[in-house]
This record gives C-alpha cells, sequence and structure tokens, in this order.
C-alpha cells in the first residue's frame, strides 16, 4: 500500500482501535500521531490499513460527540463559577455589578502543530489568553526558560506526544518513555525561573506518560498515572478549570479531572490555588485593553 504523510489509519494488529495520522515514512517503518489522543507509535507499513469513507465520518462524528459532551459539561461549571463570583463580587447581589477580571495568561507548547491549532480554537471558545508555540518534544527543555521569562505566563501547558515501550524497559523507567524525559526536563527548567507552584501552574505530559517523573519535576498536573491515553483537549481543559477559578480558592484535583475525557486514570495532580482576580470599579470597555 502505498501511504501518503497526513493520510488517516489504523492497525490491524490492534483491531484498529485507534485512528492515527501518518507522520513520517521511513523504509520499512512508519511513524504515527493519533488523530485524536496524544500517542505516538511505530508501525510496519503492511499492519496499516486507510480509514476513510463512511467509516471515517461515523469515528469523528462519534469524537465530535465526546468532545461537546465535555465543553457542555465544561459551560455548565464555568456558569456555576460565574454565579459564585457575581454573587460574592457584589455582596449577596446587593451592590452594582461593576467589578472587573483580570484573566489568566498561559503558554501552551505543543508537539504536534495540528493539536495546537485545536487547542487554540478551544481556548478561544472558553475566552482565555494563550501563546501557542510549536515545537519539537526534544527542544522543548532549551527554549522554556527563554519562553518564560519573555511572556510572563501564569500558566505553562506542556504537551505533544508520548508512548511507553515494554522492549525499553519497565514502567518505572523513564527511558522506556518516547518523550516523558524531555517533558520532565522542560518542567525542571521552567522551575528554575519560577520554583513557586502557585506563581506558576504547570500541566505536562501526553498519552502513557511518565507521571512520577512530571510531578516529582515540578507539575502541579500531569499525565498518565495508569499509562493510559490522553484526550488531545484535555490539558486545556485542566488550564481552564484553573484560570477561572478565583486565586483565593484552592482547586481540588477531582474538580478538574471531572470534565475532561479521560479522567483520573490518564491525568492527575496536587491541590493549587486558582488564577482569576477580581477588582472593581469597572470603568468602561477602554479598560479591557490593558488586560
Amino acid at each position: 500500500m502505498n501511504l501518503s504523510i497526513g493520510e488517516l489509519v489504523t492497525r490491524s494488529s490492534y483491531q484498529h482501535d485507534i485512528v492515527f495520522r501518518v507522520s513520517n515514512i521511513e523504509e520499512r517503518t512508519v511513524l504515527l500521531h493519533g488523530e485524536d489522543i496524544r500517542l505516538e507509535a511505530d508501525a510496519d507499513p503492511d499492519d496499516l490499513v486507510l480509514i476513510e469513507g463512511r467509516d471515517l465520518e461515523t469515528r469523528r462524528k462519534k469524537q465530535k460527540d465526546k468532545e461537546d459532551y465535555s465543553f457542555r459539561l465544561f459551560r455548565q461549571d464555568f456558569q456555576l463559577m460565574k454565579e459564585k463570583r457575581d454573587y460574592e463580587s457584589t455582596s449577596g447581589y446587593h451592590q452594582p455589578n461593576n467589578y472587573f477580571q483580570i484573566p489568566a495568561r498561559v503558554l501552551h507548547l505543543d508537539g504536534d502543530r495540528l493539536y495546537l491549532k485545536k487547542c487554540i480554537d478551544l481556548y478561544q471558545r472558553m475566552g482565555l489568553q494563550v501563546h501557542g508555540v510549536h515545537l519539537d518534544e526534544k527542544e522543548m527543555p532549551s527554549k522554556i526558560g527563554a519562553l518564560v521569562k519573555k511572556i510572563q505566563p501564569d500558566m505553562i501547558v506542556i504537551t505533544g506526544h508520548d508512548a511507553f515501550s515494554r522492549n525499553k524497559g519497565a514502567k518505572n523507567d523513564i527511558r522506556a518513555y518516547r518523550h516523558s524525559r524531555y517533558f520532565a526536563e522542560t518542567v525542571r527548567e521552567a522551575r528554575k525561573v519560577v520554583p513557586n507552584l502557585d506563581q506558576l501552574i504547570i500541566f505536562a505530559g501526553a498519552c502513557q506518560s511518565h507521571f512520577e517523573s512530571l510531578i516529582r519535576a515540578g507539575s502541579n498536573f500531569a499525565s498518565s498515572p495508569t499509562r493510559v491515553n490522553i484526550h488531545a483537549l484535555d490539558p486545556v481543559y485542566i488550564a481552564a478549570k484553573i484560570a477561572f477559578t478565583p486565586f483565593m480558592e484552592k482547586v481540588e484535583v477531582w474538580d478538574v479531572l471531572r470534565n475532561t475525557m479521560t479522567g483520573e486514570k490518564g491525568l492527575g495532580g496536587v491541590e493549587t490555588k486558582g488564577l482569576l482576580r477580581t477588582g472593581m470599579p469597572y470603568i468602561d470597555e477602554d479598560f479591557e485593553q490593558y488586560y
């Protein structure tokens, strides 16, 4: 079968369970990136089957339904948080609704250019300020320090593709993972600039990543505790939950995970303060340009 970069395929040896995008083609090896999950894999060309037509449309519809459901859950959660902020900021609705909010600034590093675009679209739908950067996972450690100093984010998302290989070692051996060591090193470099977990919130990881190493390196949240795959958009939901929680409130780990598409099997973290700051009085629309 003649394959082209960008085509969508499944693997016969894995019962066609995951849709992959062809990322690179060598003589007898095809590099694959998950179309909807942050997994990287190698495959023999003879093991791959092109997916197209009705099968592709059916899979895409199921995936979109899952994403829409997760977004609706987040919107409900967001509305409840907004009503609570309105009530507290106006002394129980006895004062005029005359306040402003300083939004969190997010720096999103992604090893996948297409995923980065999908994530930025979702950040914008949620009303979050994001600076997106596409970098190969191996480049991230050397670039993160300068990016943190330049952009001065409140939160960093460090993600891309990853995978655990039993052939390379045990689950507790970070060398058995494609990119976990680069994610962990990137977190450590960011922590050299901002050590405090409440002054800079960090999410790190992708599919099957070495969760313990990422938390130990200084991440607030990371993947993947049970080495399962995570959805491409899950880091955005984690970022949004923290960004829209007032900074005087603690973000419980379960509250962050419950609206993700993967849940606690693929995502975890530590208690963290929210990032949203509210002030008053709100002057006029021109006031917003300063934030």
